[in-house]
């Protein structure tokens, strides 16, 4: 059981077997600031690839969609599996930085497609600002990496400690 409670500017995480002070400045660094743009992300890129893609349009209906706005109908089953994969390596934050970088063309593309649409999401058939902030997520994430709550550096301090 973990209980964190927040005295001052300081928080006390008790455990059953000690008790730890972590301030703000702790809590809130690049490393948690990462893991919470990961996990934004790559929540955003599985939902929208396996529930709106998926179930919602099907991917033969995503595969219109694209013939329609004049892109190759197979583009959407290779924009899908992007979408998943990146989403959980996101998640995960396995290869953060080059799985960002893999779907900021998909996201600029979202943002291309839905541009005639005007600035609004809301409006009929959505507008383009909410694949252009996820754009810009991708690309602070490619600038933030994966931090090191990502199994990537996991493995990296694994492998370190085995080589020492």
């Amino acid at each position: 059981m973990l209980i964190a409670v927040r005295l001052s500017n300081a928080y006390y995480i008790l455990t059953p077997t000690k008790t730890e002070i972590i301030t703000m400045k702790q809590l809130l660094n690049t490393d948690t600031g990462a893991l919470i743009l990961r996990v934004a992300l790559g929540s955003v890129l599985l939902s929208h690839s396996l529930y709106l893609k998926m179930v919602v349009f099907t991917l033969a209906g995503t595969a219109q969609y694209f013939s329609s706005i004049g892109l190759p109908e197979v583009l959407a089953y290779i924009v899908f599996f992007v979408e998943v994969v990146s989403g959980v390596s996101l998640l995960l934050g396995f290869n953060t930085r080059f799985f960002s970088a893999l779907v900021i063309p998909i996201l600029l593309g979202a943002t291309w497609a839905h541009y005639a649409n005007g600035w609004l999401f809301t409006n009929s058939g959505g507008g383009w600002e909410y694949p252009m902030f996820l754009a810009l997520m991708a690309v602070a994430q490619l600038s933030l990496g994966g931090g090191n709550y990502a199994v990537t550096a996991y493995f990296k301090s694994k492998q370190q400690q085995i080589r020492a």
